[in-house]
């Protein structure tokens, strides 16, 4: 482990030297990866020097223990090193999960599909419920939250609305999102007060760039319509809605938010790359057997991942287990706490599965 953070941190240093020359810093594209390197090596090197200054004070203080001292700089002495035993231990275990392999779409910009699924209204409304958990969320983490394609119902809810959140990290935070979404409620139309289950189904895309997936224009086919609101009902005359066909793959994106063409055009074929990478990576995960079938951030999508029970304030995460009592304010986009211990779980999991290769 150790030579591994040694040669991270020459590394570091090799990066942070090679910004400074000025033909890397005239090349634009070289430029950006290594800024890119360096930020990814940072919390690690980081990390590794804090652990390298408390084992010097550990030691330090250990060889000072062998020496003659009175009672009151003894005790001190022992305090000390149990200290830094302790924090010496807590950065272990920190670059422990530091030096797992990162997943590579971590730092990338997200597309959100929620689609209304079993229920009607009730699961359309509740598919707008889960499009402001989200929003919510992205807006006290800085990210910026874009509506590509909105599908709405008459009484407020949606019956698919697709969404990109933009930000440093959106994809680490917001991929164990994906699953099925079950609310346990009593409707608004509901007169005898039963309690109705629905479901909505979320989709969590990493935002591929144009390097990363190539389009070719002879495999897509545009279809241009008129858009239609709620109800089916025409918007407008001009047709400013876009459908586009991937033929190789079947793929098909509807976009209609924007009153015009070209944009429309943007828009699908954003969620196009995104839906294009993810057909990609699927294959490839399923080329690689059950490798990562432990970690919970890549399960089959219909599986129910999470229950949010309105009679008794519940939000219930099925994968790991955890119940909080606190639905409205999850549903105002304090989800915090369950995306971190979604990380912490696949951390753990990961641990467990290098400990048991190694």
């Amino acid at each position: 482990m150790f030579e591994r953070l040694s040669a991270v941190e020459e590394r570091y240093e090799e990066v942070t030297n090679l910004l400074c020359d000025p033909d890397v810093i005239s090349d634009t594209k070289r430029l950006r990866e290594l800024s890119k390197e360096q930020s990814s090596l940072e919390e690690t090197v980081t990390v590794y020097r804090e652990y390298k200054s408390v084992v010097s004070q550990y030691e330090d203080a250990k060889a000072m223990q062998e020496e003659k001292l009175d009672d009151e700089m003894r005790e001190m002495v022992k305090m000390e090193i149990a200290e830094l035993a302790k924090r010496k231990e807590q950065l272990e275990d920190r670059l422990k999960i530091l030096l797992l392999p990162k997943d590579p779409n971590d730092d990338k910009n997200v597309i959100v599909e929620i689609r209304g699924a079993a229920g009607g209204d009730e699961a359309a409304l509740f598919a707008s419920d889960l499009f402001r958990m989200y929003t919510r969320y992205a807006e006290r983490h800085g990210f910026k939250v874009e509506v590509l394609e909105a599908n709405p119902t008459d009484i407020g809810g949606y019956k698919e609305i697709v969404f990109s959140v933009s930000g440093r990290g959106a994809y680490s935070k917001l991929k164990f999102e994906s699953g099925a979404h079950r609310v346990q409620r009593i409707p608004a139309t509901e007169s005898g007060g039963r309690i109705h289950t629905s479901t909505s189904t979320v989709l969590v895309l990493p935002e591929a760039e144009d390097v990363e997936v190539e389009i070719n224009e002879k495999d897509i086919r545009i279809d241009t319509f008129c858009s239609s609101g709620a109800g089916g009902q025409s918007v407008n005359t001009t047709k400013s809605a876009v459908r586009v066909t991937h033929i190789p793959t079947g793929i098909v994106v509807s976009c209609q938010d924007e009153k015009s063409q070209h944009s429309n055009k943007d828009k699908a074929l954003r969620v196009l790359r995104a839906r294009l990478y993810d057909y990609h990576m699927q294959q490839q995960m399923a080329e690689q057997d059950a490798t990562r079938k432990s970690l919970v951030g890549t399960g089959d999508r219909s599986e129910r991942i999470r229950t949010y029970n309105f009679p008794q304030s519940r939000v219930t995460d099925h994968r790991i287990g955890l119940t909080l009592h606190r639905l409205e304010a999850i549903l105002e986009g304090e989800i915090d706490e369950v995306i971190e211990n979604l990380m912490l779980h696949e951390q753990t999991e990961q641990l467990k599965s290098h400990a048991h290769t190694a």
